[in-house]
């Protein structure tokens, strides 16, 4: 091979390598187009859910990117025929190496089918918990309570229990406290009662409720409880701790009330100190 030829073959694949480069570059940026058209024309009708458009345009952007992939080894001179042709003899070992990708493909499909749950819903799922904010091909995204983003392959999401806080519309809170025997609990009961009863966000039907439901020598426990909307649970819960904390100083009922833990609305609780137990050793 003289050096003319050489020069031929070096500006032939030169050109073909740039052009490559420029088909990767126009695919990528019309993979993107694509993906947002898509979004906001589904967007537009208000009939899609959200969930629904977030999966459908990440199918449409990696259409393009295959086909743009296509396009680049057929001017390499590979042919189609010939590459499905190899896909096929080793497709066996394909989907071994690519077993995690296309289950979270499937679990990705399963969900956008099912609808455990929307965008916008309070999830908790595979140990996490927050708001879901999208559902792409292959990940299911979440904004935590510090609005930090958590991306948990479908995969996961879909082999876990999925708890929807937010599926139903209403949901009870509960709070339950100590006390000393000698404290004065009607007053506690009947002021914790008042301020549910007078928050607008705690429902009417059924109403809040205030009982004593354990007794010792040693400790009285007092339960709270009521029933609001998915969103509102927890800030009226924490409101009524704060009021809680405000009548024991006020009253000089014995004070360091802490909660104790109970199953109504599945939060963790800190755990329970007897009122009147001493802040600091003697």
């Amino acid at each position: 091979m003289n050096l003319e030829e050489l020069g031929n073959l070096f500006v032939l694949y030169g050109l073909n390598i740039l052009y490559a480069l420029g088909l990767i570059l126009l695919g990528w940026w019309a993979a993107g187009l694509v993906e947002r058209l898509v979004t906001r024309g589904l967007e537009s009708t208000h009939r899609v859910d959200a969930t629904v458009v977030g999966f459908l345009a990440s199918i449409a952007r990696y259409a393009i990117l295959v086909f743009v992939g296509v396009a680049v080894l057929q001017r390499f001179g590979i042919q189609t025929t010939s590459l499905i042709a190899v896909l096929g003899a080793t497709s066996l070992a394909i989907g071994l190496a690519l077993q995690g990708t296309l289950s979270n493909v499937a679990a990705g499909v399963m969900l956008l089918l099912f609808r455990p749950f929307r965008i916008g819903d309070a999830v908790e799922v595979g140990g996490q918990a927050g708001t879901v904010k999208g559902l792409s091909l292959f990940t299911t995204e979440l904004a935590t309570g510090d609005n930090i983003q958590v991306l948990m392959p479908n995969g996961r999401v879909w082999g876990s229990p999925i708890v929807n806080k937010s599926v139903y519309g209403e949901r009870s809170f509960a709070f339950a406290l100590e006390l000393k025997p000698d404290a004065d609990i009607e007053r506690v009961l009947a002021e914790g009662l008042a301020f549910l009863r007078s928050d607008p966000r705690v429902r009417k039907e059924p109403g809040p409720s205030a009982s004593i439901v354990k007794m010792a020598l040693d400790r009285v426990e007092v339960n709270f409880s009521g029933w609001a909307s998915s969103g509102d649970a927890g800030g009226v819960r924490a409101d009524l701790i704060a009021r809680l904390r405000e009548i024991t100083r006020m009253r000089d009922i014995p004070r360091d009330v802490a909660p104790v833990a109970n199953g109504h609305d599945g939060n963790r609780e800190a755990p329970a100190a007897r009122a009147g137990a001493p802040l600091s050793p003697p």
